[in-house]
Parts: structure tokens; C-alpha cells; sequence
């Protein structure tokens, strides 16, 4: 049960990302629906403690109905938290790769954050933050590459920043949705987070992502898509022509650009 309020001035909705692709901004990182010719629609993650009561409103004010599921990028607290709240109440399952299945189903807890990131303030309070296990067991379900309830979606497994992560693309139109794969926002920054400065591309969270190496990869597999639209869990959305220049651009810079110092080769 919500007991914490958001506060409303950090809740900001984010319309009409891609044809029906909404999002909604909760503090620092975001959650997206997407919609389906069907009429029906998956919600993406499940954002911060104590967010379930404002994710239930913003889904009463825009859908008459529940979404057909929820589908995790991966199982850290900030996109997770609401997971099994909004899933009872609906009566719907969660979807996320196997390799997030430890994490997500009271087995085993993230490792120790690096909390020497750098950056700012986030990277600082990172040995605070919820690192699990929660259990998800009654409604987790297998994430397939094709999901029947995401028609003409596509699951990428992305891992780096988590061993089981993943990215939803839609090649029809070259949305994609990119959990911490990426940011668009300074993710160890407290300023840039919490103030949604103007987007930018940085790697993943820091002080979280267990595996540079892959991490690495996961961003050289999104940039070859080429995409037109990109909506990340943290940042704003991007859209435009440059969109896949300059994700390029980091995935050739990214051992610069996105490894921090104190985890990069000597």
C-alpha cells in the first residue's frame, strides 16, 4: 500500500513519443504504454517505490482498460517497484528475460553498487538503494524474442548494465525502447535527473552496470538498428534524423564516453 507521496511536480507525462507510445516521467526515471491495433496495450516497466498509486491514476486518465501485461527491461527497484502491486490489481503477468529470473523471483540480490562512479549525487547514495531480491513468482512469465502481446514489437536482449536485460524495437517505424542500455540524461547526476535537462546520450547507469564489456555491445547492437525514435528509462525521449548518428557516434566513443574511470582498463 502507498504510504510516500511523489511528489507531483517530478510526474511528467511525456505524449505522443511514437505512434501510440506514451510515457510517463515518476522523479527520475520513466515508464512507457504501448498501444496495439487491437485496442489493447502492455504497460513497461514498473518505476520507484511507492509509485503504484500515480501509475494507476495516469492509466485511468488515458486507457479504459487494464494493459494485457507488464514487461520488465530488467529488475532493478527503480523499474520494478509497482510491478507486483499494478499486476495483482489488474490480475496480469510480468514479462522479463530468465537471466533477471534470480533477481525477480527472491533468489539472489544485484551486486554491490560502485558507488566511486563519479558523476554526482546519485552514484554517492547508490550503496542505499534497494538491491533485492523481490519476488514476482506468481505472475513472472518467460520474455520471449516475439511477444504475442506486443505485435510487431521485437525483445532484444541488452545485457551490461543487467545479466538479463532487454530492449523492445519496432521496425516498422524504428521505435525503440531502451531501459538503462542507454540514458539520455546524466543517470549519476541528481541535477540532471531530477531536473530532465535537455537530452543527451550517455551509457548506462554507472554505478549499477555490473558488465562494461557487454554493456559495450548491447549499445553497438542498438546503434546498427538505426533508430528514428529512441525512449530510454531515464531522460527524455529523442526523435529525429540524427537520432541514429549520434547513438553511433557513442557506441564508437563508448569506452570514453560511458565506462567510468575507476572501471576502465589500466
Amino acid at each position: 500500500m502507498d504510504r510516500v507521496p511523489v511528489p507531483t511536480d517530478q510526474i511528467v507525462p511525456m505524449d505522443a513519443i511514437a505512434p501510440g507510445v506514451h510515457g510517463l516521467r515518476i522523479a527520475f526515471v520513466n515508464v512507457f504504454s504501448v498501444e496495439h491495433n487491437d485496442g489493447s496495450w502492455t504497460l513497461i516497466d514498473a518505476a520507484i517505490p511507492f509509485s503504484e498509486t500515480q501509475i494507476r491514476h495516469w492509466v485511468e486518465r488515458n486507457y479504459r482498460t487494464a494493459p494485457n501485461c507488464i514487461v520488465l527491461t530488467h529488475g532493478h527497484f527503480d523499474h520494478v517497484s509497482a510491478a507486483r502491486g499494478l499486476a495483482d490489481h489488474w490480475m496480469i503477468p510480468i514479462y522479463a528475460h530468465p537471466l533477471e529470473f534470480p533477481y525477480l523471483t527472491g533468489k539472489r540480490e544485484y551486486a554491490a553498487p560502485n558507488a566511486g562512479a563519479g558523476g554526482g549525487l546519485m552514484s554517492l547514495l547508490s550503496p542505499i538503494y534497494p538491491r533485492g531480491p523481490i519476488d514476482l513468482s506468481e505472475r513472472l512469465r518467460e520474455l520471449k524474442p516475439t511477444i504475442a502481446e506486443m505485435p510487431g514489437w521485437e525483445m532484444l536482449h541488452t545485457p551490461g548494465h543487467t545479466p538479463g536485460h532487454i530492449s523492445l524495437f519496432r521496425a516498422a517505424d524504428k521505435t525503440l525502447l531502451v531501459g538503462d542500455a542507454f540514458c539520455t540524461t546524466k543517470p549519476e547526476s541528481f541535477f540532471e535527473v531530477a531536473l530532465a535537462q535537455p537530452p543527451e546520450l550517455h551509457g548506462p547507469p554507472a554505478y549499477f552496470t555490473s558488465d562494461w564489456n557487454a554493456a559495450r555491445r548491447s549499445v553497438e547492437k542498438l546503434a546498427s538498428l538505426a533508430p528514428i525514435t529512441v525512449a530510454p528509462g531515464h531522460g527524455r525521449p529523442l526523435c529525429g534524423p540524427g537520432v541514429a548518428g549520434e547513438l553511433r557516434e557513442m557506441a564508437m566513443r563508448f569506452d570514453q564516453v560511458g565506462i567510468p574511470e575507476n572501471r576502465k582498463a589500466s
